[in-house]
């Protein structure tokens, strides 16, 4: 395990929901929705238009009571069929007047909301693919996927639907009010005492059925996190005959996420059947009580049926409403969540201004680094080191000698605690990020291919290379071959992370990608190591034809892989204890007598070994 695998292992902790985990508490506070309306500003008149939409049809939907009122008392009651003739003329216009303004509401907001959830999106993926590698340690990438994609999609929900349900209820449930108490003050005072009582039992049970959604998603949450890794570790499972004991596992979380699920609808059958009930019933003494009044001459059967309306529409903008505020609280913690991401910064400062001329050395001048979840055991201490400009070095030593952390520093994957690292006589720290990553490709000892084919990872750092630069690199990382034999060639589709091809085959292809990039500094973490031993041998030498144009510097897990190297570097517990070349070292330095006796053999010292042997790792 290399030094900065050891810091990932060491630093994983949990501050955000994924799956498989406890869902986000919903927020307190609705102030963190107020940092959507950057969002939402910039495509204001769509904003604007939308509003009216939504006054127009709510405005619309009021007017169906006068509707009402008219089709009873002309419509029905009257002795001349004009007037029934008026009223469903009346009902027909209102009707399209709210189609109209539906259509366009839903298309302005459901637009709004996809804009918005896209932008969002854009713009949290835009900031942390400049943070630090190490935040990525202490944050898993799939809990913050979730964030991306979970938590952006309820906020799609809620521009696109739940805002606007809540504006235009508000809206009805005002309108609505007012013409009630216009039509009859007595009925509306009895209809404002009983929907608050109404929807009492309502609210509590409601919360229950909030709470256990909460928990199905968590257990649906955790079936899915199971299966996933079950299926990325498909073959370890089949190999050591796990596939009953993992059925069994998994039959378990489904069942207990099927019994969350029962509970929860159960719940919500009884919530259905009290509030069927408690309106009906408020509904049947709001009728009887009016239809005294109709009896008796003080309201006619229209305004009774209009006042019905307005008391429908007042308890299905209660209920809507009481839904909405649950949906704007855990809206309200989604946004939260995504503008922790937004305002993530980088503990690698990229305020450089030097743009230094190629052709330099590198040097570490008393370099003393930790990673930040060791505070108290130093990755380096005192590391001093100068590699001339087109010197092949290649760093040897025990396990946590600091061999990666010197590779994480070169790449300003993080900065020194003390000391400073030059390039030429400026400091890393001065130079633009862009323009210093712009000199140096990295072959790591396991390799990271994207989805898509080959040619597209080959070329994946570098912009527009033509079919024949591709292939060029492919040769001379003896990959040519492989690839010329897949069915589709360069265009083959390599899956997802590369698991179509195998160990060796994705190696090269790294290779290739680095070759190339054509860079100034080009940094060899055991590039080797996956390579049979004729495959090895070829690599080795174009290996040899790039090195010589080049600074390189190799992480030597084999010595057999560097004893060619201009200089040998000995490290040991963050120092560099010895440097110089195979033989020297092989005659004075104790540490690399041990290391090349433990893999070639006691007779180590006595000849120079082959480089094409294939002997024992023991270091990371």
């Amino acid at each position: 395990m290399t030094e900065a695998s050891q810091a990932t292992a060491a630093t994983e902790s949990d501050p955000v929901a994924a799956p498989g985990r406890p869902p986000p508490s919903r927020s307190k506070s609705l102030a963190p929705l107020r940092q959507l309306l950057g969002f939402l500003w910039p495509h204001k008149s769509r904003l604007i238009a939308a509003s009216i939409a939504l006054v127009f049809t709510a405005s619309a939907q009021l007017g169906l009571g006068y509707g009402v009122k008219v089709l009873i008392d002309e419509g029905f009651s009257g002795a001349d069929p004009s007037g029934l003739y008026k009223a469903v003329s009346l009902m027909l216009i209102i009707g399209l007047a709210m189609a109209i303004g539906a259509m366009i509401r839903f298309y302005l907001v459901s637009w709004l909301g996809e804009r918005v959830s896209a932008d969002l999106r854009s713009a949290v993926f835009n900031n942390l693919v400049h943070v630090q590698p190490s935040y990525f340690e202490t944050n898993h990438s799939g809990e913050i996927m979730s964030r991306l994609t979970t938590d952006t999609t309820l906020l799609q929900t809620l521009i696109g639907s739940s805002v606007s349900l809540a504006v235009r209820n508000a809206l009805t449930l005002t309108g609505a009010l007012t013409l009630m108490v216009i039509t009859n003050l007595k009925l509306s005072l009895v209809i404002l005492i009983a929907v608050p009582v109404t929807l009492l039992p309502i609210l509590i049970f409601g919360r229950r059925v909030r709470n256990l959604s909460n928990k199905s998603q968590q257990s649906i949450a955790e079936v899915g996190s199971h299966a996933g890794e079950i299926f990325q570790s498909i073959k370890v499972v089949q190999s050591f005959n796990r596939e009953a004991a993992e059925k069994a596992a998994f039959s378990h979380d489904v069942e207990q996420a099927f019994l969350v699920a029962r509970s929860r609808v159960f719940q919500r059958a009884l919530l259905t059947g009290f509030a069927i009930f408690l309106l009906m019933g408020g509904m049947v003494g709001m009728m009887w009580s009016g239809g005294v009044d109709v009896i008796e001459g003080r309201m006619t059967g229209g305004e009774l049926g209009a006042f019905v309306f307005y008391a429908v529409m007042v308890g299905t903008a209660f209920a809507t409403l009481s839904e909405v505020w649950g949906d704007l609280q855990r809206a309200a913690g989604a946004a939260e969540r995504l503008m922790e991401l937004l305002q993530e910064t980088s503990n690698i400062p990229d305020t450089g201004k030097i743009r230094p001329s190629p052709g330099k050395a590198l040097r570490f001048d008393n370099i003393a680094f930790a990673y930040p979840s060791r505070p108290e055991s130093p990755a380096l201490d005192g590391f001093d080191l100068i590699i001339a400009p087109g010197e092949s070095v290649a760093l040897v030593g025990p396990s946590g000698a600091g061999k990666s952390t010197v590779f994480e520093l070169i790449l300003r994957f993080y900065d020194p605690t003390t000391g400073a690292l030059y390039y030429g006589d400026t400091d890393l720290r001065d130079v633009p990020l862009l323009d210093w990553r712009a000199k140096i490709a990295l072959v790591p000892q396991q390799p990271t291919l994207f989805s898509g084919t080959i040619s597209s990872n080959i070329a994946y750092g570098v912009s527009d290379p033509t079919p024949g630069a591709v292939e060029r690199a492919a040769t001379m990382a003896h990959a040519h071959e492989f690839i010329a034999a897949l069915p589709e060639g360069y265009h083959s589709d390599l899956g997802a992370q590369g698991v179509r091809l195998s160990g060796g085959q994705r190696q090269r292809i790294a290779l290739a990608r680095a070759i190339l990039a054509d860079p100034e500094l080009l940094l060899l973490d055991e590039a080797t190591s996956a390579l049979d031993t004729d495959s090895e041998w070829h690599v080795q030498q174009a290996l040899a034809d790039i090195m010589r144009k080049r600074t390189t510097i190799i992480i030597a897990h084999r010595l057999s892989t560097v004893i060619n190297a201009d200089r040998i570097v000995v490290m040991d517990q963050g120092r560099v204890i010895d440097s110089g070349r195979h033989d020297a070292l092989i005659a004075r330095c104790e540490l690399y007598q041990r290391l090349a006796r433990l893999q070639f053999g006691p007779e180590a010292g006595l000849a120079t070994p082959s480089t094409n042997t294939a002997p024992l790792d023991v270091t990371d």
